[in-house]
């Protein structure tokens, strides 16, 4: 019999993937740009700086290549560059109105602003009408976001994943879990939205992995409070399906994901076992970066796709390339690549052992397998447990290397610096 991580279908269903879920295509094949490089080529090989400088030269040479103007827009918005995102894919609309994936990444745009006003005919226009009505809904700011003296939020326990004690509506306290690979900012089981008094303001249903559709309702909840933190007007979903707690069985209440996380500069303190909170603000950046600088750390770059962070790592003698932090890798893993990714950095895998769960709505199958080393900057693991996926259910437009997960960071703490779009991490030894 296959058992289902059922956390893993619930935390694949949330504000992006909701109201932004469209599998990015990179379309037709661009022109090859100045010096003979194909910017979708650059683009997906992760080399985003120098698929840019390929788009601009289509563009100077083309001002109505529609194609080249959506990428040029998707690759700013990658590092939340918003000014010249919104430069290039409305431009991008204009040039082939039918294009509907310039408007979802338009409206990513906009969305990651909470600029939902503009987001919401974006929306009805590619036909996500639930989720116009839920944008429709919000009343005022969303994210108005309230730090305390502290900003530090202790976790209650650290495995088999992170567990805070969050407040909803003035509640009392409950346990959330939280992982930046999950695109919610807050997600709620349908057991604690009918106690915080939530009302649907509109519906949808969605692949549920193994059963036929789940009903997914989508909401605003007035107050979530974390410690001395909290943050007011969130847009909210849940979903007509129980899962059970990942520290026994009573249910969950609801997880904590990246979409929340990038309303602040937002360290995950495996070290301490603790969330600290600062304002996204330049000055807040500034403080990080020196922090940073003082114990050793360089900056490495941010990026996000689907509201979950991305950076640059290696497995192995694989050489830096795109990874992402994902950290609800549960049973134990460092993390995920996939299968061929393994076969080709010859990662030792066991074939023998299959292992089955379900992501995002989808069966995997994955098998245990130990790398040499795997490393993000300065936090270096050798010999530890990852997993290899026969198929990777993260869709992006450029090649991903590998999920590094929870037990890859627990030396360490990693700050997401979503004001200047870095990464710094801190602390610890190498995992073995």
């Amino acid at each position: 019999m296959v058992e289902l991580n059922r956390r893993r279908v619930v935390s694949g269903i949330g504000l992006a993937a909701a109201a932004a879920a469209v599998a990015p295509l990179l379309g037709a094949s661009t022109s090859a740009a100045a010096g003979g490089s194909d910017p979708d080529a650059l683009l997906k090989a992760g080399r985003f700086d120098e698929a840019a400088r390929g788009y601009e030269e289509i563009l100077r040479k083309d001002p109505n290549d529609a194609h080249a103007a959506r990428q040029r827009g998707y690759v700013a918005l990658l590092s939340n560059r918003f000014a010249e995102a919104e430069k290039y894919l409305p431009l991008a609309v204009r040039l082939a109105p039918d294009d509907k994936q310039a408007k979802q990444w338009l409206a990513d745009c906009y969305l990651r602003q909470d600029k939902l006003s503009a987001v919401v005919p974006l929306l009805r226009a590619i036909g996500k009408e639930p989720q116009a009505k839920w944008y429709e809904a919000v009343q005022g700011q969303p994210y108005q976001v309230s730090v305390g003296p502290s900003g530090r939020v202790p976790w209650l326990s650290m495995d088999p994943l992170p567990v805070v004690e969050a407040s909803v509506n003035g509640g009392p306290p409950k346990k959330f879990l939280w992982d930046t690979g999950n695109t919610t900012g807050v997600g709620l089981s349908v057991r604690m939205a009918e106690e915080a008094g939530l009302r649907a303001v509109s519906q949808t249903k969605v692949n549920g992995g193994g059963q036929q559709s789940m009903d997914v309702f989508f909401g605003v909840l007035p107050s979530f409070q974390m410690g001395d933190v909290e943050v007011r007007n969130v847009p909210v979903s849940w979903m007509d399906m129980e899962s059970p707690h990942e520290l026994g069985t009573e249910p969950n209440p609801g997880s904590i994901g990246a979409q929340l996380f990038a309303h602040f500069v937002t360290t995950l303190d495996w070290v301490n076992e603790a969330f600290i909170f600062r304002p996204r603000t330049s000055g807040q950046a500034r403080a990080v970066r020196a922090e940073a600088a003082r114990a050793g750390s360089r900056p490495l770059p941010l990026w996000i796709d689907h509201d979950i962070p991305y950076t640059r790592g290696s497995v192995n003698n694989s050489g830096p390339q795109v990874v992402s932090i994902n950290t609800g890798q549960d049973a134990g893993r460092a993390g995920v690549m996939a299968l061929e990714t393994a076969k080709r950095l010859k990662v030792r895998t066991d074939l023998s052992r299959p292992m089955y769960g379900a992501t995002h709505g989808e069966i995997h199958k994955d098998y245990p397998c130990y790398p040499d080393e795997t490393r993000i900057g300065p936090a270096i693991a050798r010999g530890i447990y990852w997993a290899a996926a026969e198929q990777m259910v993260d869709p992006t437009p450029f090649d991903m290397l590998a999920h590094f997960g929870h037990t890859f960071f627990k030396p360490y703490a990693v700050t997401l610096d979503f004001a200047e779009m870095n990464v710094y991490i801190t602390g610890g030894k190498p995992s073995s």
